[in-house]
């Protein structure tokens, strides 16, 4: 039971997750669209705490017509990237990079999974995060597994509120590839985003 409450107290903790309705404008979104290329894939990002192991966070980056992060509650922004609910357009290598920075600390590590996928697989993906809505606190391993959950290849996938055994069953598939990203930082840690003298917020 305590193990129980601890993990749920890491969810809420680093998850720490609003249902803050944000729709950047059509304008903004394109300006800001990105395109990888193939290879299409799914990447599944856990944050695991360096203490008690307990997972504390889900998110997926999606490579397919473009680039997009579906990161359902999280606390991560950039100021140049235009968001729609919890998806963040725009997801370039460099901001990519920037998300794990801002996730991984002390006392937090980053889990990155990646599955190749078809086009279409990943189109259904793409479009099932856009459709999704603002996310509530606490639940954003619920909605990445449900955004998954009934797309080809990923039916085994549970229905959980906990990123550790989504992240045990996502390593579970076939092809999956697994790396793990650590830093030093400190917990006040707030990625590459830094203030200014003037109050305005640049890259670090």
């Amino acid at each position: 039971m305590f193990r129980l409450v601890l993990s749920l107290m890491a969810v809420i903790g680093l998850a720490a997750c609003g249902a803050d309705p944000k729709w950047a404008s059509d304008a903004e979104v394109q300006a800001a669209r990105f395109v990888a290329g193939p290879p299409t894939y799914i990447t599944l990002y856990t944050v695991l705490n360096n203490t008690s192991n307990a997972g504390a966070h889900s998110a997926i980056l999606v490579n397919a017509s473009e680039r997009v992060i579906f990161d359902p509650a999280g606390t991560w922004y950039h100021p140049r990237l235009p968001e729609r609910n919890d998806v963040h357009f725009g997801m370039t290598d460099k901001m990519v990079a920037f998300y794990i920075d801002y996730h991984a600390r002390k006392t937090f590590r980053v889990v990155e999974q990646k599955v190749f996928v078809t086009p279409e697989v990943a189109e259904l993906v793409l479009a099932r995060v856009k459709a999704y809505g603002a996310v509530p606190k606490a639940m954003c391993t619920r909605a990445t597994s449900s955004v998954l959950r009934g797309v080809p290849g990923f039916e085994s996938l549970p229905a959980t509120l906990f990123p550790k055994q989504l992240s045990v069953e996502f390593g579970k598939l076939p092809g999956v590839t697994t790396k793990t990203i650590t830093d030093d930082d400190d917990d006040n840690n707030h990625g590459v985003l830094l203030m200014q003298a003037n109050g305005k917020p640049v890259e670090g």
